[in-house]
């Protein structure tokens, strides 16, 4: 626990359950908490992944954790183009998530309708980030 006057000179107070009172800014942006929820839920997939499917659990994990961490990068970024850059890469981390997916499903690791549903959490958050870059692109700074 940071004392108060420590707080006031901008260091972070933890809550009760670890959480800190200040967030970054990205945390809370929707697409963010999306991204990172999507993470977790490709986390919680491929831990069910047989023995031999390291490479795919291993790719779709690095891919999934992309789109959020590019997310936080570009988010501290200065320029308006270094954040665009970065969101760019965040939305090419979802489009590398469909074919991933896609094998999962062939190779009977990923049920069908599960499957869909991952596709569409990952449309939203590409619409999202879509609407992030052009946002980017009607400000002045």
């Amino acid at each position: 626990m940071v004392d108060q006057e420590t707080a006031a000179k901008g260091g972070r107070e933890r809550g009760r359950e670890g959480e800190d009172a200040m967030a970054f800014a990205f945390e809370k942006l929707l697409v963010y908490q999306k991204a990172i929820s999507f993470a977790d839920a490709v986390c919680l997939l491929t831990k069910t992944f047989p023995r031999g499917y390291f490479f795919l659990a291993n790719q779709l994990n690095r891919a999934a954790l992309s789109v959020a961490a590019n997310i936080a990068e570009g988010n501290g970024r200065f320029t308006k183009a270094d954040r665009k850059n970065f969101f760019g890469i965040a939305r090419g981390s979802v489009q590398e998530c469909v074919p991933l997916l896609e094998l999962a499903a062939r190779q009977k690791l990923l049920e069908p309708i599960r499957q869909q549903q991952f596709k569409a959490d990952l449309e939203e958050i590409a619409k999202m980030l879509s609407g992030l870059i052009n946002g980017l692109d009607k400000r002045k700074t």
